[in-house]
């Protein structure tokens, strides 16, 4: 954590999920490193990291997929290593990667799914009515899914998870790959779904944008919880506005606000980045005091980016890319100790 102290909600008396020093590790790697949270029955929260912060691990932790290392996690109640099955029929899951049958139509999708989780023969063509047309897909039901589009699979598949009623939905990168269009209009069916059905929506992305339409987030780096809030009330926590400048020397740039403005800013993204408080009237100051030429300059409110970055010192884009070094790294380690 980066100069802040964590901020939480009061829990819930009875959590939809309740997570208590929960860890996964997988040899010398640490995906998940003891965190700790509650879920309210009813809301959609959501988890905020770059690809490989641990939320899938954590998810398939919660999902019963994965056996966690240490820890504890109830979900709907119920224990996920010592109940795991009465975990299962109160949960659906979307996963990131898709895992429809893609020569079956929608409705055969959509019963084979009802027969694993035991639903009822005579609620079956209800619910599946239901759910298809809550989603826009009734009147594709009987059409092969490999015709559909990304988009018409991913709100299938949120269909699907949805035919047993389940107290907790999970939805891990619901519209990653997809194009922003169809990512808005999935989130549409979210919302619509929150108000439709009494469930508790628990999601991962790494999209700044879709964590705005939770109720809280938890942002994860390297395996543990940064921060958990409303996302409003993580940007007010940020204070300052954000100010990005392109120039030719951003190393120059960086100790020029040093000793002009005694500003610790950063590189990321080929820019530097800071905050101060508003930035509208210190742009001035800027082009008139720093001394290195500026070839172009914004600055924007607060962002659930600016609130990572205060966090953990990075933005989530960067952070993914020292990610994916250090795994890499790892592996090379790993197998270097084979030969």
């Amino acid at each position: 954590m980066v100069g802040h102290e964590m901020a939480r909600d009061a829990p819930s008396p009875d959590p939809a999920i309740a997570v208590h020093g929960l860890e996964k590790r997988f040899g010398p790697v640490e995906a998940v490193r003891g965190v700790d949270f509650e879920v309210a029955a009813g809301e959609v929260f959501g988890f905020l990291g770059p690809n490989g912060a641990g939320k899938t691990t954590t998810i398939n932790m919660l999902c019963t997929l994965l056996k966690p290392t240490a820890g504890s996690a109830t979900v709907a109640g119920y224990d996920v290593v010592l109940e795991r099955d009465d975990v299962r029929r109160h949960i659906g899951l979307v996963f990131q990667d898709p895992t429809l049958d893609s020569y079956l139509t929608a409705a055969q999708n959509l019963r084979l799914h009802a027969e694993l989780y035991g639903v009822p023969g005579k609620l079956v063509a209800p619910r599946m009515r239901q759910v298809l047309t809550m989603v826009g897909l009734w009147d594709r039901k009987d059409v092969t899914v490999g015709t559909f589009s990304g988009g018409m699979r991913r709100r299938l598949e949120i269909a699907r998870g949805l035919m047993h009623s389940p107290r907790v939905l999970f939805l891990d990168e619901p519209t990653i790959g997809l194009d922003p269009q169809t990512r808005r209009s999935i989130w549409t069916y979210i919302r619509e779904l929150k108000e439709r059905e009494e469930i508790t929506i628990f999601m991962t992305t790494h999209y700044m944008d879709e964590a705005e339409w939770c109720d809280r987030i938890a942002i994860m780096d390297q395996g543990e919880i940064v921060a958990l809030d409303s996302p409003q009330r993580l940007k007010e926590g940020v204070g300052t506005d954000r100010v990005t400048i392109h120039t030719d020397d951003n190393e120059a740039a960086l100790e020029a606000l040093r000793e002009c403005f005694g500003i610790e800013a950063r590189i990321a993204e080929g820019a530097v980045l800071f905050g101060v408080p508003a930035g509208e009237a210190f742009v001035p100051r800027l082009f008139a005091e720093l001394g290195v030429p500026i070839r172009a300059v914004s600055v924007s409110r607060p962002s659930l980016d600016d609130v990572f970055m205060s966090y953990t010192g990075t933005t989530i884009r960067d952070a993914e890319e020292d990610i994916s070094k250090h795994r890499n790294r790892v592996m090379m380690q790993m197998m270097g100790g084979r030969r």
